[in-house]
C-alpha cells in the first residue's frame, strides 16, 4: 500500500469505532481533505466526476472509459466489455452496498484507474467520481 492510500485510510479510520462502516459521503470527506493538501480549497465536482467517467482516456481500445463497461448511467447496470461480467450499478441510490468498504473502493480505483486512465487517479479524482455516482443519474 502507498503512503497515499495509507493517508487516506488513517482518515477514515481514526476516531472510528469498530463498527464504522464508510459511506459515500465519508469516502468523499476522506478524499477530499486529502486533495485539500495538494489543492488548498479543493470541493468535490459532479461535473469533473461525470467528466473523469465519461472521457475516452486512449489508453484500451476495448475500455477507452469508465463508461464503456458501467453504461453511461450510474444507475444502470453494467457489463463488462471482456468477460462479459455483469457489474451491478455504481449509484449508491440504486446500489447501497457501493462506496462503503475503504478496502474494496481502492481495490476497484486502482484496477480501473491503471486500466482505462492509464495511470493511479487522484484523491481529488476520486471524491469527484463519487460525488457524480452520487448524484444517481448524469447531471
Amino acid at each position: 500500500m502507498t503512503a497515499k492510500k495509507i493517508g487516506v485510510a488513517i482518515l477514515f479510520i481514526v476516531g472510528a469505532g469498530v463498527a464504522y462502516a464508510e459511506t459515500p459521503s465519508s469516502l468523499i470527506t476522506g478524499y477530499t481533505a486529502e486533495a485539500a493538501r495538494a489543492t488548498p480549497g479543493f470541493a468535490p465536482s459532479a461535473e469533473r466526476g461525470q467528466s473523469l467517467f465519461m472521457r475516452k482516456w486512449g489508453v484500451s481500445k476495448t475500455m477507452p472509459s469508465c463508461a464503456t463497461c458501467h453504461s453511461d448511467q450510474p444507475t444502470a447496470e453494467g457489463k463488462h466489455v471482456v468477460t462479459s461480467k455483469r457489474i451491478a450499478p455504481l449509484s449508491p441510490a440504486v446500489n447501497p452496498k457501493r462506496f462503503t468498504n475503504l478496502a474494496k473502493v481502492e481495490k476497484w480505483f486502482g484496477r480501473n484507474c491503471k486500466e482505462v486512465v492509464g495511470r493511479e487517479c487522484s484523491a481529488a479524482e476520486k471524491a469527484d467520481f463519487i460525488q457524480f455516482v452520487s448524484k444517481g443519474s448524469q447531471i
